[in-house]
């Protein structure tokens, strides 16, 4: 995994990096530009220099009127070089006679043309200025020799790129230091959520955090507040589930107490009936909870494809003994809709909790119905029953989990409801719930109509 720390370390690093060496690019061209411009105004001065003293002299240039470059004052901080002593000079007639030259002066002319100018002279590359005297007919030039031109810009540039080499390693220094201190919050948060024990799910702490950390503090602070809400439902839903067990279980030991102490076999009949509705009731309990606990698990993506239709007659041919015995009849109407899908372990449980709240809520002799039909790329499951409704009162709270509304049919769960809500959101459907027209309730599943094949 790739660690904020190493990243910023290296994009700063390569960053200054590639700044500091375009400075020093930068600043070595500059120093050779302006050593050579120092240089050069160097010669002009000093050619001026010998042509004014030749002036002041009556216009003779005697022969150690050259050697006079060699009284120019030493450039600044050359230390030991000494490059002052390293300028010579010829003084040309214009008649083309040497009149006068400096102590190691080459024994060519030392140029051809006024101003500055570059010519090798004895093997030797020589930088000169030419000064020009019309009045006196002289030609003073001065000049240095490359190689020591060359000299004193190295060991400049040397001078420059020293404390350059060393200023680098302090900015990685400060860099690693400043990216340590930087990310010194977030090290302090990772404490102090490893220090945390898995119960604490109190709020972070965040007046003092700094902004950038803010908002992912603000995102954990969520977390904690969804996690702790989840496991208070969790919490509910056991204690929920343990009463719900706990009352027909209890029931079945006093009808079989009753039953073992049953003075005639009118009494002992009666008890076994309860034992046998109490016996329903918990296994309806049992079955309701794995629903709930199926539609909390993620979908087999591999489960192979069924038929809708078949899915909604299995459901009903389940539930036939309980409509029979309540006295209720069950209408299927699948209209010839061909749907398949591989949700089938999401959408029974959702049908059979609908069908047999149908069930229960209907009156004796009355008929529930269920459809499924296809229309505008929509698939539709409806059941519609004939029995009391769902009170207004009741309809926000009906998919609570537990949630048992004035018209709930007597010894029911609470779950009902709440298992088809969730198992419709976990197909990426809808559900509807409405009064039905002449009295009783409308329940629809809405399920994208895209026919899925059969897993190969």
């Amino acid at each position: 995994m790739s660690s904020i720390r190493r990243r910023l370390l290296i994009i700063l690093l390569a960053g200054t990096g590639a700044i500091w060496l375009c400075a020093v690019i930068w600043i070595q061209q500059s120093t050779r530009t302006e050593v050579g411009h120092v240089l050069d105004r160097r010669l002009q001065e000093s050619a001026q220099m010998v042509a004014s003293l030749i002036r002041r002299n009556g216009g003779i240039a005697g022969p150690d009127a050259a050697s006079l470059v060699d009284d120019a004052p030493a450039l600044p901080d050359t230390g030991h070089h000494d490059f002052a002593r390293q300028l010579i000079c010829q003084v040309w007639g214009f008649d083309g006679q040497l009149k006068s030259e400096s102590d190691g002066a080459p024994s060519g002319q030392l140029a051809e043309q006024e101003g500055f100018s570059e010519r090798t002279v004895d093997d030797e590359v020589w930088r000169v200025y030419t000064h020009v005297d019309a009045d006196l007919g002289i030609r003073v030039m001065v000049g240095d020799a490359r190689f020591m031109r060359e000299r004193l810009v190295h060991g400049v540039a040397m001078g420059l790129l020293a404390p350059a080499m060393l200023i680098l390693p302090l900015l990685a220094a400060l860099i690693w230091l400043a990216v340590r201190s930087g990310l010194a919050p977030m090290d302090r948060l990772a404490q102090a959520l490893s220090r945390r024990p898995a119960t604490d799910l109190s709020p972070l702490g965040e007046t003092r955090a700094p902004a950038e950390l803010r908002p992912m503090i603000e995102a954990l602070n969520g977390l904690f507040h969804r996690v702790e809400g989840l496991r208070e439902r969790e919490r509910s839903f056991t204690a929920f589930a343990a009463h719900e067990l706990k009352t027909p279980l209890a029931g079945l030991k006093t009808q079989a107490q009753i039953a073992t102490l049953a003075p005639d076999a009118a009494t002992r009949d009666r008890a076994l009936v309860q034992i046998a509705q109490g016996v329903d009731r918990t296994d309806r309990m049992v079955r309701q909870l794995l629903d709930m606990t199926a539609t909390e698990n993620p979908i087999d993506s591999t489960a192979p494809a069924e038929d809708g239709a078949k899915i909604l007659a299995d459901v009903a041919a389940a539930l036939g003994g309980l409509a029979g015995a309540r006295g209720v009849t069950l209408r299927l109407e699948t209209g010839g809709a061909e749907w398949r899908s591989t949700q089938a372990a999401l959408l029974a449980p959702a049908l059979r909790n609908l069908l047999e709240n149908a069930i229960l809520a209907s009156p004796a002799g009355a008929t529930v119905e269920a459809r499924l039909a296809r229309d505008e790329g929509k698939v539709r499951f409806s059941v519609l029953d004939r029995g009391p409704g769902i009170a207004e009162a009741d309809r926000p709270h009906v998919t609570e989990r537990f949630y048992r509304g004035a018209a709930s049919p007597s010894g029911g769960s609470g779950l009902g409801l709440s298992i088809v809500a969730a198992a419709v959101e976990a197909m990426g459907g809808e559900l509807r719930l409405a009064p039905r027209e002449g009295g009783g309730e409308q329940a629809e599943i809405i399920l994208a109509g895209e026919t899925q094949a059969p897993a190969s």
